[in-house]
């Protein structure tokens, strides 16, 4: 695992981005922001799952006017999402969001992007550039024939002149394609030219089954070179399955620990119980369980233990029977049907949250 890279320090809130500090999680919500209820319920779903920053969309006044409603009734640092419109910028700082996500080369006039600054700079507000190879400008179409990296990283290049210009540096910058390759390359050339934090992502990486295989493969490629300072991983899903898919991967590098990680060895003709639908089950149990915790379930008595014993607590199943074992040493000899109940109970007496 490489070093960290060396960036800035920037605060969304008080959630400090870059600068070696711990790499956070967030998330975008999947409401209409003008339904206050419905976001405000989504978002605090997401702070129990572990969201550190959450971004929303803001297409339009109604929705800009909401986010102060929204911001006084959940915890965590908001976001607003802003597309080429100078004057939801506005709005949304006067509501008291914590940052923006909007690039200054898409909002037209100097002058615009000046007040947007202005009130950035007043409140402490950092801003996002948001590079999408979906979204690049023609001329770097033209130039470059396609979204490479090198057109990306010209894209945010771009963006901070402007924000540079205006002595304007508490930036962030994400640089996201659907491409994996794409996606890592363009953060590799920025991280080389550049000591801005970095947002890291792949974009519309799809529904669960080959989102999270390229979220992981992108996202984890980068950070164990020792690039990004705060993740997201975009799924078409539910937003808290993104959480937990982000703390997955930091977990399997072991920048940060959070929740159940569950081993579970594959099954072979050993095995003699249910352990597909077992290790679904203590999944499920355990999904709620804030506090870092290896759980193992092994198919096999003999090798189970030994097999998992860095596991903190671990069940191996055989015909009819089972055990329980804590860091590799066996506790107890149980029934099958009893199997789950026993783990549980175990947990539940180290952990803060129980199981649910």
């Amino acid at each position: 695992m490489a070093a960290r890279k060396k960036t800035r320090t920037i605060y969304v809130g008080k959630v400090p981005v870059g600068g070696g500090h711990p790499i956070s999680v967030q998330s975008m919500t999947k409401t209409d922001t003008r339904n206050v209820k419905a976001t405000v319920k989504q978002i605090k779903g997401l702070e129990k799952a572990g969201c550190e920053i959450i971004r929303l969309a803001v297409p339009d006044m109604d929705a800009a006017k909401a986010l102060g409603k929204i911001k006084k009734s959940v915890n965590i640092p908001i976001i607003a999402d802003i597309h080429f419109d100078w004057r939801l910028a506005l709005e949304a700082i006067n509501q008291g969001v914590d940052g923006l996500r909007i690039n200054p080369g898409n909002i037209g006039a100097t002058w615009k992007v000046k007040e947007v600054v202005a009130g950035a700079k007043d409140k402490g507000l950092p801003i996002r550039i948001g590079v999408n190879a979906g979204s690049l400008d023609k001329r770097l179409l033209a130039k470059y024939g396609h979204p490479t990296p090198q057109a990306l990283v010209e894209s945010a290049a771009g963006h901070i002149n402007i924000l540079e210009g205006l002595k304007f540096r508490d930036i962030k910058v994400s640089l996201k394609a659907s491409n994996v390759p794409t996606t890592v390359e363009a953060y590799r050339l920025f991280s080389r030219k550049f000591k801005y934090p970095l947002h890291v992502g792949i974009s519309e990486a799809g529904p669960p089954s080959t989102g999270i295989i390229k979220s992981s493969v992108g996202i984890g490629i980068l950070l164990s070179e020792g690039i990004g300072d705060t993740i997201r991983v975009s799924l078409t899903a539910e937003p808290a399955e993104e959480i937990r898919v982000a703390y997955g991967i930091l977990n399997s590098l072991g920048l940060r620990k959070r929740g159940a990680e569950i081993i579970s060895c594959p099954t072979c003709g050993r095995c003699n119980i249910n352990l597909k639908g077992l290790a679904a089950k203590v999944e499920s149990k355990l999904k709620l369980i804030d506090k870092p915790i290896t759980v193992a379930v092994m198919g096999c008595i003999v090798n189970g233990p030994g097999e998992a014993r860095e596991a903190d607590f671990g069940i191996a199943g055989g015909k009819g029977r089972g055990i329980l074992f804590k860091k590799g040493k066996i506790i107890k000899a149980v029934k099958e049907d009893r199997l789950l109940e026993e783990l549980l109970k175990e947990i539940e007496g180290r952990c803060d949250s129980k199981p649910s």
